[in-house]
């Protein structure tokens, strides 16, 4: 961790919805004025697309699992020197994972390949990491031990599957037989690699369906915000929460825990920008005292 250098990771498991909270975070970097260096997770992953393809190919032939969410299929070590180099500097190297032909089309490149890696913009004020992995912990590589906030989105897990079938299905064009497949390729590295993350996490954000999930292998649309329920856990910041002004500010709001406030679903954005302009506003003003500016 580091005053002069920090770095936010936001982690999830695929169809958690991550990308909404990233949202959020952007809108809290524009209205205070800092300058991020912005990481994908998937652009630590060890394949790309063909090769991954190709490698789970291979593993199923020997009977041996491997995907996104495991290390066989990401380079965890190379994150965490990352982290660790740039908590130290404010520096090190990064690249793109590129998802379709929108992102491609520039580089001139197929989508599904990684840009070449190239060095961080100089003179960036923080790190900030949204993907898989950004609170992984693994014999070889400690990626959590360099994050100064560790926001954790993790919806109930039919909610998580079905917003994963929508988006893949209808964003990616896979069927819905290959993705269900996916996610029971995918699940002893989720229990193993994905759901370990958010013990280290310092705030987890819960989206919890009011509405029946309990197939979604056949649900024809994800739950509104509306329907829903935001769970918010304080674990680092449980101690500094002001919980009667949040309570306070965000209507039909309520606690269920000491350290747990829950939020209506359509309050969500709101609620992450409550919670978490002051927390980052707070480390960016010890990171001008650090730096002497």
């Amino acid at each position: 961790m580091s005053e002069k250098h920090p770095i936010i990771a936001i982690t999830g498991s695929s169809g958690a919805g991550t990308s909404t909270v990233k949202k959020a975070f952007e809108e809290i970097f524009r209205r205070g004025g800092y300058k991020p260096a912005i990481i994908e997770g998937d652009s630590f992953h060890r394949y790309d697309r063909q090769a991954m393809k190709k490698a789970v190919e291979e593993a199923d032939k020997k009977g041996i699992n491997i995907s996104h969410f495991g290390p066989e299929a990401n380079i965890f070590e190379k994150l965490e020197d990352l982290f660790h180099q740039y908590s130290e500097s404010g520096s090190g190297q990064i690249r793109k994972y590129l998802h379709n032909e929108e992102e491609a089309q520039p580089y001139n490149q197929k989508p599904g390949t990684f840009t070449p890696w190239e060095d961080i913009e100089p003179d960036t004020d923080l790190l900030f990491y949204e993907g898989l992995h950004g609170g992984v912990v693994t014999p070889e590589a400690n990626v959590a031990q360099w994050v100064d906030l560790l926001i954790g989105v993790v919806p109930s897990v039919n909610l998580e599957w079905i917003q994963k079938i929508s988006r893949d299905v209808g964003e990616r064009g896979y069927s819905p037989e290959a993705v269900t497949h996916t996610i029971l390729r995918r699940m002893p590295d989720y229990v193993k690699y994905i759901t370990p993350q958010f013990t280290h996490s310092h705030i987890n954000f819960q989206r919890v369906p009011l509405v029946d999930t309990s197939n979604p292998f056949i649900a024809r649309d994800i739950p509104t915000a509306d329907e829903s329920l935001v769970v918010i856990r304080f674990n680092k910041y449980r101690d500094q929460v002001d919980y009667t002004y949040l309570l306070t500010m965000i209507h039909d709001s309520f606690m269920s825990r000491p350290n747990t406030i829950v939020v209506p679903g359509g309050k969500m954005g709101f609620a992450m920008q409550t919670i978490l302009r002051p927390i980052i506003k707070e480390m960016m003003e010890k990171r001008k005292k650090a730096l002497g500016l």
